[in-house]
């Protein structure tokens, strides 16, 4: 079995991936690699004055972690500039925050060159290669030039633009040619391969087969949707467990018998936060008998706070809370409770466990696995209700839960009335059928898939869509 490297732009600390201080996927990836010895490569988090000459190393167990700082100009023009203002609003359709500028792209170009530099010499003959999200789109292509003819596979977690949205983009071409360097590029869903299948036809004058080969640029690819999963049976036993925890038991108690909506989402403007709040104070006005009856629990911890927009979306969103909870709170409850902080995953399942719905309404987004975990960590005799945005890659699996258009409020304020007073028959059987599709694609089940496509050949072409 050939050595996994995983290349990603942030590597979690491995003591927080063993103590459930990291999310799903880091255990899923650490996991992977610890079965086939591995190395798990990008930046560690830390921006210095200076570019450090080699990546730092430390072996754990079957693991090999290779971590790098970014110099202060990096992080600016490649992480808070062409990945965070540039590819991450594109990808979600923002096209008014898209920023546009050639230093941002030279910086993207740069420390992605720079980082496939300081692979190339820890890399063996045999070796399988996993590039992880936009970030690092480039990192094939340079270690193509660098004369790396290991298999490189690349998955991106975001959504991947409509072919319109992406001719947006000034260097369009320069991107997508990147992902053609590889030999496997997997998507979250099938909108978002049609959506590069448009482009390697339309625009790129490409091939794309039926069996999803792809010919473009002089290259030859297999690319599709990989929808990634999560660790269901895990999760289930966590939150069964977490169930009964302090932090679970003090959220209980101090409800007071009301009903609970949760929420939790990164600090960021394609969440849909605000328009969430909107809705909750539509359930209110329109249906006054919730009112002292339901509380919101919003957990939103921050995240790129010197990208501007991160910074008007955290204002925007403090004040429309701050407007519903003074025109309806009492003096012993409050509408909405916000938290800009973050909980491990241990902990979030128990509260999801407690929660009679799970409100997950991004206004676009590549999966969502908080859906997935809502709906894991529930107890089956008397589950909750998942209120999901259909422009959320999970709308395409968790087609039980309830479907909302995000940007329409009042439809959103609806069908959370229609979630907290639905009967139990009918929550168990919407849970039932969405519990059962995330035991049957967990992300084992993912990882196996991308894995094994990238182990394998192409397969002969098939007439082309």
């Amino acid at each position: 079995m050939s050595r996994l490297v995983v290349i990603s732009n942030r590597v979690p600390r491995p003591d927080r991936v063993r103590t459930g201080g990291e999310g799903g996927l880091a255990v899923a990836l650490e996991t992977a690699l610890e079965r086939r010895g591995g190395l798990w490569f990008g930046w560690n988090g830390e921006v210095v004055k200076r570019r450090s000459a080699r990546p730092q190393i430390n072996p754990v167990g079957n693991v090999t972690y290779a971590t790098m700082p970014l110099s202060e100009q990096d992080h600016r023009e490649y992480y808070n500039g062409f990945a965070n203002r540039t590819l991450w609003p594109l990808f979600h359709y923002r096209m008014d925050l898209t920023k546009l500028d050639r230093a941002s792209w030279k910086g993207y170009q740069r420390v992605n060159a720079l980082l496939a530099e300081k692979l190339r010499p820890l890399l063996k003959r045999d070796d399988i290669i996993w590039v992880h999200d936009y970030h690092l789109i480039p990192i094939a292509e340079n270690l193509r030039a660098a004369g790396c003819r290991q298999r490189i596979g690349f998955f991106l977690h975001t959504p991947w633009p409509a072919f319109e949205v992406l001719l947006m983009l000034p260097v369009h071409q320069n991107i997508v040619r990147a992902i053609c360097a590889y030999d496997v590029a997997g998507f979250q869903t099938q909108r978002d391969f049609i959506g590069f299948r448009d482009y390697i036809v339309n625009e790129a004058g490409g091939r794309v087969a039926r069996n999803g080969t792809v010919e473009a640029f002089g290259q030859h690819l297999q690319a599709g949707a990989f929808p990634i999963g999560i660790d269901t049976a895990a999760v289930a036993a966590d939150a069964e467990k977490a169930a009964q925890a302090r932090p679970t038991r003090r959220l209980r108690d101090s409800v007071n018998g009301r009903d609970l909506i949760i929420g939790v989402d990164r600090l960021d403007y394609t969440k849909g936060l605000v328009q969430r709040i909107e809705a909750f104070a539509h359930l209110l006005h329109a249906y006054p008998k919730n009112r002292r009856e339901v509380t919101l629990l919003q957990i939103s911890p921050p995240s790129r706070g010197d990208v501007p927009e991160y910074s008007a979306i955290r204002a925007e969103l403090d004040a429309v809370i701050g407007h519903i909870n003074g025109q309806y709170a009492d003096p012993d409850w409050s509408p909405v409770r916000y938290i800009n902080r973050g909980y491990n995953r241990r902990t979030l399942v128990g509260f999801f466990r407690v929660s009679r719905v799970g409100l997950v309404t991004p206004l676009r987004d590549g999966m969502n696995l908080v859906a997935k975990e809502y709906v894991a960590s529930q107890n089956p005799e008397d589950p909750g209700v998942l209120v999901l945005s259909r422009f959320a890659g999970a709308a395409q699996e968790l087609d039980a839960a309830l479907i909302v258009n995000p940007f329409d409020v009042m439809g959103v304020g609806d069908a959370l009335q229609t979630a907290l007073h639905m009967r139990r028959e009918e929550r168990r059987e919407r849970w039932s059928a969405m519990f059962k599709r995330l035991t049957r694609y967990n992300v084992q089940t993912w990882q196996n898939g991308f894995l094994n496509s990238l182990e394998t050949p192409l397969p002969v072409a098939q007439s082309a869509a």
